[in-house]
C-alpha cells in the first residue's frame, strides 16, 4: 500500500487488463548425430545456416568413412533448404573417440572436441608481449616507469640492460610504480631518449588454423593470478583447449641475447654474448620472449572411433547434470526447440527413447525415419507398429538429393528435409496448417514409389508417404501421428496443442505469487481470452465466432476453497482445433434439362 503522509495529490499507475501474450516458436528443430567435429558436452549449439553449421561442424561425412552414421550434415543441409531458419545441434560421438593432444615445454594443446579432424590443425605459439617502456628509477623492487599502462599484477617481465636480460613477476601496480616479486639486479634505469634499455611484459600469442577457421588469442600470459592467464582467455576457442602444466622447480637454462655491438671485435673473435639472468623462478625462458622464435604445432592422437558401428548409447547420452550433459539429454537444457530427430538412426531403441524424450518434455514434436531397405507394405506396417505416440511422425521413402561430398546423386532420410518443411509451413501459414502438399526442395528422386493402393494400407496407420506426382513435383502427401488414438490423429492438431500450451506457459509467469482472489481470476481470463481470439482470427481454430472456437474459465466454476487455500489457480481452457481436409469430396449427379 502507497503511504499518504502529508496532504497533496497522488497519481498512482495499476495494472488491471489482460497482458500482451505472444505465442512461442514452432519452427525451431533440434538435431542429433555424428559430425566432424565440434562440442560433444554441454548446451546443443546454434546454427542459423548450413554455413554456420560447417563453420562449427565441419563438412559432409563420407559413406565409406561413417557408414549409415552420416546423414547430419546433409539433414541439416536439407533443413535449411526446405525453409528452415534455427537449428539447434548435438553432436553424438562413439564412446572411444579421443582428442588430439601436443605437449610443448609447459603448454599442452588439446583438440576442442574428439575427432581425427584436428590432426588437420596447425597451432602457432609466438612470443609477443603487451607493454613496453623506458625505466626512470629502480629502487630495490620498486621500479618507476615512463608508462604503466599495460602492466598488471601477475604478469612476467622482461628486464634488458642493453647487455643482459633479467624475468620478474609483477606483484601490483601503482601510477607509474611497478613493484616486483624480486630486487631488480639489472642497471635498467634510463631517462635518455632512444634508450637500448627497457622493460616489457612477456607474453605468447597462439593462433589455431584449421581450414578457413583462424582463431587468434593475442598477449597471453602462462602465469594463472595474470589477467590473460591463457587458459581463462582461450576457454570459449571452438579449435583447441590450453592448459599450464605445473612448472618444474629449477628454471631450464636460458637461451643467450644478442649485443647490440654485434659487429664489434675482440682479440679477433666475436665480442661474447652474457646470457640473461632470473630473479624469480619462472615460466620457461623459450616461451616468454626471449628467443624470439615461433613454435608450429601439430596435434596427434584424435581418434574418431568406431564410427561404422556406432552404441546407440552415443546419441541418447548421458544425464551427468548441467552443463555435462551428452547425446540427446543434452536438450533438457533447451526450452526453444519444438522439432527433434536424429536423422537416418534408426535403431528402435533410439527412436523409442526420442519418442519418449518428447512425450515427457510436452513441448517438441519428434520425426522419425524408416528403414531405407524397408519397400513392402507389410514390412513398412510391422515397423511402425512397434510405436504408438502423440507426439512423433513417420515418413518413408528417403529422397534423392546430390550428394555434396561424394559430388553424385544419393538417397537420404527425409526426416530433415521434413523439419524444414515444418518450418516452412509454420512460417508461411501457421501451426495449425498440415505440413502436406508441399514440394520437397532438392529432391529429384524417391527411394521407393508408392501408389495410391499402397498409400490406402499406410496412411490410416500413420505412415507418412512422399510420393511424385507428374506435373506436380515431389510432394509430402500425408500429415497424420503415429497414435491409435483418432482425437490427435492429425500432427498439425497435436503441434498445435504444444504452441498453445507452450504460449500460455512462457506468458503467464507474472501469476505466480498475486493474490489469488477474482480480480485475478478476470485479468486470467481475459489475457488468455485476448489471446486465443488472435488464434482464431488467424485461422488455427474453427468456429464461425469466439464462442465457437474456444472457452477460458477461472473461478469458483474450477476451483475449491481447498485448492485456493492451498495456492492453486486453475484455470479450464477448451479449443476447437481445424483438422486438415485429409478427403476431398465431390459428389456428382445427373440433371435434366427440365429440373
Amino acid at each position: 500500500m502507497a503511504e499518504y503522509l502529508s496532504p497533496g495529490v497522488y497519481v498512482e499507475e495499476y495494472d488491471s487488463g489482460a497482458v500482451p501474450m505472444q505465442g512461442v516458436s514452432t519452427s525451431t528443430a533440434g538435431f542429433v548425430g555424428l559430425a566432424e567435429r565440434g562440442p560433444v558436452i554441454g548446451q546443443p549449439q546454434l546454427v542459423t545456416s548450413f554455413a554456420d553449421y560447417r563453420r562449427m561442424y565441419g563438412g559432409y561425412l563420407s559413406q565409406a568413412g561413417y557408414g549409415d552414421a552420416r546423414y547430419l550434415p546433409y539433414a541439416v543441409e536439407q533443413f535449411f533448404a526446405n525453409g528452415g531458419s534455427r537449428a539447434y545441434i548435438m553432436r553424438a560421438v562413439p564412446g572411444d573417440a579421443k582428442a588430439a593432444v601436443k605437449t610443448a615445454g609447459v603448454l599442452r594443446i588439446t583438440a576442442a572436441s574428439p575427432g581425427a579432424w584436428a590432426e588437420n590443425m596447425r597451432v602457432t605459439v609466438t612470443p609477443s608481449y603487451k607493454a613496453k617502456t623506458q625505466v626512470y628509477e629502480v629502487k630495490g623492487s620498486d621500479l618507476t616507469l615512463k608508462n604503466a599502462d599495460g602492466f598488471n599484477a601477475g604478469d612476467v617481465v622482461e628486464l634488458f640492460d642493453g647487455n643482459r636480460s633479467a624475468y620478474a613477476t609483477v606483484k601490483s601496480v601503482l601510477d607509474r610504480v611497478v613493484t616486483l616479486d624480486a630486487p631488480c639486479s639489472l642497471d635498467v634505469a634510463d631517462r635518455r631518449v632512444g634508450t637500448a634499455k627497457y622493460i616489457r611484459t612477456c607474453e605468447i600469442t597462439i593462433t589455431a588454423r584449421l581450414d578457413d577457421n583462424v582463431e587468434v588469442f593475442e598477449n597471453l600470459s602462462l602465469k594463472p593470478e595474470a589477467l590473460n592467464y591463457a587458459p581463462v582467455r582461450t576457454s570459449k576457442s571452438d579449435l583447441i583447449k590450453v592448459e599450464v602444466l605445473e612448472r618444474k622447480a629449477a628454471a631450464p637454462a636460458p637461451a643467450p641475447v644478442k649485443d647490440d655491438k654485434k659487429d664489434e671485435k675482440k682479440d679477433g673473435k666475436d665480442t661474447p654474448v652474457t646470457p640473461a639472468v632470473s630473479m624469480t623462478s619462472i615460466v620457461p625462458y623459450d616461451l616468454c620472449g626471449g628467443t624470439g622464435s615461433e613454435m608450429i604445432l601439430t596435434l596427434e592422437g584424435g581418434s574418431d572411433g568406431t564410427v561404422l558401428n556406432v552404441n546407440p548409447s552415443a546419441y541418447l547420452g548421458e544425464d551427468n547434470g548441467p552443463g555435462k550433459r551428452t547425446g540427446l539429454q543434452a536438450f533438457l537444457e533447451n526450452g526453444t526447440v519444438s522439432i527433434l530427430l536424429i536423422p537416418g538412426v534408426t535403431a528402435p531403441e533410439v527412436q523409442a527413447a526420442l519418442i519418449g524424450f518428447c512425450e515427457n518434455r510436452k513441448s517438441c514434436f519428434a520425426i522419425l525415419d524408416i528403414p531405407q531397405e524397408l519397400k513392402k507394405t507389410n514390412d513398412v506396417a510391422n515397423f511402425r507398429d512397434m510405436y504408438d505416440s502423440t507426439y512423433a511422425a513417420m515418413y518413408h521413402p528417403w529422397l534423392e538429393m546430390f550428394d555434396g561430398g561424394a559430388k553424385r546423386t544419393a538417397y537420404f532420410p527425409p526426416s530433415g528435409a521434413m523439419a524444414g518443411i515444418y518450418a516452412r509451413s509454420d512460417n508461411e501459414r501457421g501451426v495449425h496448417k498440415a505440413p502436406a502438399n508441399e514440394i520437397v526442395r532438392g529432391c529429384t528422386g524417391l527411394s521407393t514409389l508408392y501408389n495410391t493402393g499402397e498409400q490406402d494400407i499406410l496412411n490410416p496407420i500413420g505412415v507418412n508417404l512422399i510420393r511424385s506426382f507428374p506435373g506436380r513435383g515431389i510432394r509430402v502427401w500425408g500429415a497424420r501421428t503415429i497414435s491409435s488414438n483418432g482425437l490427435w490423429k492429425y500432427l498439425n492438431v497435436r503441434r498445435l496443442f504444444i504452441y498453445v500450451e507452450e504460449s500460455i506457459k512462457a506468458n503467464t509467469n507474472w501469476v505466480v505469487f498475486e493474490p489469488n482472489s477474482e480480480t485475478l481470476w478476470g485479468r486470467v481470463t481475459r489475457t488468455i481470452e485476448s489471446f486465443l481470439a488472435t488464434c482464431w482470427r488467424d485461422g488455427a481454430l474453427a468456429g464461425t465466432s469466439p464462442d465457437q472456437a474456444f472457452f477460458v474459465e477461472c473461478g469458483l466454476t474450477t476451483m475449491t476453497q481447498d485448492d485456493i487455500d492451498n495456492g492453486r489457480l486453475i484455470c479450464q481452457i477448451g479449443i476447437a482445433p481445424v483438422k486438415p481436409a485429409e478427403f476431398v469430396i465431390f459428389r456428382i449427379t445427373q440433371k435434366t434439362a427440365y429440373e
